[in-house]
């Protein structure tokens, strides 16, 4: 089944809006992110899915995330954000530990961001997949080690960054880092 993330401002505006059933982790709690838009069996008192996700995804139930990514919440339009996302940022503005530390997924991974010096978005992509578990043993690597191993899926089932994912968040930092850039331009 695909995996399908879809970011909002604020996810409680939706999910008041859309009928929804909530996905149901393999431990048996709440998913953070993960809702259902078709029925499945589910607890009517919680509303929780009676199924994990995992068994859900198997039996071909369509989960959708849906994520908080608040840095859209300074977004007039859909011409402002396409302009932010065609701005190239100010790439040098990560080599500032608090720079860094003001960014969608890259707060408090500053050591790693100096390593790579991102200067494109796939470059930024990378640091990110370097931050999930999976990766994070590569940071030690050359350059070309990098690039031939970051996009590999893990054998031992550890969390890790698809590509897709790694270029839409790496996307999403372009738009928050040019968002800080003109916030400061017009104060």
């Amino acid at each position: 089944m695909p995996d399908i993330d879809i970011d909002f401002a604020d996810r409680n505006l939706i999910l008041q809006k859309i009928e929804h059933r909530i996905a149901k982790l393999p431990n048996g709690k709440k998913h953070n992110t993960g809702i259902y838009i078709t029925e499945i069996p589910h607890n009517p008192v919680n509303n929780i899915s009676t199924i994990n996700y995992k068994d859900a995804d198997n039996r071909k139930y369509f989960k959708l995330d849906i994520l908080n990514v608040s840095l859209y919440k300074d977004i007039k339009d859909e011409n402002h954000l396409e302009q932010l996302m065609k701005k190239e940022p100010l790439w040098e503005l990560l080599e500032y530990k608090e720079f860094v530390d003001k960014l969608f997924h890259l707060q408090g991974h500053y050591d790693i961001c100096s390593v790579i010096k991102p200067k494109s978005v796939e470059e930024l992509a990378i640091v990110l997949a370097l931050i999930r578990p999976a990766k994070k043993d590569l940071i030690v690597e050359s350059k070309d080690i990098i690039l031939n191993k970051i996009w590999q899926k893990p054998t031992n089932g550890e969390y890790y960054f698809k590509k897709a994912h790694a270029v839409s968040y790496a996307m999403a930092i372009v738009v928050q880092m040019n968002l800080i850039c003109e916030t400061l331009k017009n104060t």
